[in-house]
């Protein structure tokens, strides 16, 4: 992948996809944006999915070469921290829009569903609060100038 990646095509959905299409790769974004894990352990250990640590290494470098994530360096010995950029911070209303889709159908616990339904009834306002906080804790910027 990385940086000779051609697309399989010039579809913008298609270009999506080769990103962040394959459900592990979403699913570490997921735990990064509504699980606040910024570190490979705890992305790890609290996977309800249960992800193999080479799939996970494997995502997050991928995630990282594709502009999804930034990777701090780190001296030997120390634990690399991992940051949203900005076009990751954008897919929030992707995820809200996602989990809205599977709550309604597909089977989900009531316990999971209701982040999904939050997000669903908190519409665009909400995601835009919680993308001006990603913002400030993965980038350190203040939040975007409302462009309403």
């Amino acid at each position: 992948m990385g940086e000779a990646h051609e697309p399989r095509s010039g579809c913008p959905i298609n270009a999506a996809v080769e990103v962040f299409g394959d459900r592990w790769s979403l699913l570490v974004l997921r735990d990064i944006i509504f699980g606040g894990r910024r570190y490979f352990r705890e992305l790890q250990a609290g996977s309800m999915e249960g992800i193999a640590s080479n799939i996970l290494a494997d995502r997050l470098k991928r995630l990282v070469e594709f502009g999804l994530l930034t990777r701090e360096d780190v001296r030997p010995g120390q634990r690399a921290r991992y940051s949203l950029t900005e076009p990751a911070i954008q897919l929030v209303p992707v995820f809200a829009q996602l989990g809205s889709w599977g709550a309604r159908h597909r089977p989900t616990s009531s316990e999971l569903r209701a982040g999904a339904e939050v997000l669903e009834q908190g519409g665009p306002a909400l995601w835009l609060e919680l993308m001006d906080e990603l913002r400030r804790s993965h980038l350190g910027s203040p939040p975007a100038a409302s462009s309403s």
